[in-house]
């Protein structure tokens, strides 16, 4: 099985798919953990990219999400 992030982007943000994906969005991992690992290492840098949410998805199946990258 496969896990990966979807994002979405914040109003405005001008980021190409290209972006995204070079960020690590889509990109497969083993198992949640790692997914979430990742996601813990790299969500300040979404961020700064202009993604404003992400889901988790384990194939075709949400996990959870959207979930908020922005400060409360």
């Amino acid at each position: 099985m496969a896990w990966y992030w979807d994002a979405e982007l914040s109003a405005g943000a001008e980021i190409s798919d290209d972006d995204l994906t070079g960020a690590g969005i889509g990109r497969r991992f083993e198992d949640q953990g790692a997914a979430e690992q990742w996601l813990t290492e790299n969500y300040l840098d979404l961020e700064d990219l202009g993604v404003a949410q992400v889901s988790l998805f384990e194939e075709d199946r949400l996990v959870y999400g959207p979930m908020s990258l922005q400060p409360e």
